[in-house]
């Protein structure tokens, strides 16, 4: 299977989720992007690789890195790798010089370490079609563009009440603000339809 590479775009608060956080990743290249919910901690361990942050006493992740760094063990890869029940999986490949390991990790984790490598993240084509959210082009005006605009449904629908047509738009609409939560949870409601 060929791999997507991969790009951290940005991180937001999540609006559901106490303590929680979307990541965003996004084809590198191109129009797609995947949220992914992490918690507090691995938010603030990627936003601290982020800004270059130094802390006065080395993190999780930061004492991984020193650890594979003493053994002679190279982190290659990321592969977010599969996509199921609205959990990510991820692996870490690593080499220590010899023989090419895969170690089952948490995605937050595995982007927390790749970032301390600076190593490259990809996924497949399959996770993109399954939980990935295309960002439509602007038009010159700076707006996007829909063929047939529908107004979405009131606020107290839900969004097993709506249509397709509906949720399509809904879904633009939250991407469009940066809503990557709302989006991941409108774009769950169009696949459990296909």
């Amino acid at each position: 299977m060929e791999k997507i590479t991969l790009d951290i775009i940005g991180m937001s608060y999540s609006q559901s989720q106490s303590g929680a956080y979307a990541l965003i990743l996004g084809e590198h290249g191109g129009k797609r992007r995947l949220p992914i919910i992490i918690g507090g901690f691995e938010a603030q361990a990627i936003a601290i690789e982020l800004e270059k942050i130094k802390t006065p006493r080395p993190l999780t992740h930061d004492l991984f890195k020193s650890f594979a760094d003493n053994f002679q063990i190279e982190l290659l890869e990321v592969i977010i790798d599969r996509f199921s029940e609205g959990i990510f999986y991820a692996k870490l490949v690593c080499s220590d010089g010899k023989t090419i390991h895969e170690i089952d990790s948490r995605t937050s984790d595995a982007i927390a370490l790749a970032l301390r490598f600076n190593c490259t993240v990809y996924t497949y084509e399959n996770i993109m079609n399954a939980a990935g959210i295309l960002i439509e082009e602007e038009s010159e005006n700076g707006k996007t563009e829909s063929a047939n605009p529908v107004e979405p449904p009131a606020e107290s629908a839900t969004y097993h009440e709506a249509t397709l047509t509906e949720l399509r738009e809904m879904l633009q609409l939250a991407i469009e603000n940066e809503e990557y939560e709302k989006a991941s949870q409108i774009r769950d409601e169009i696949n459990k339809r296909k």
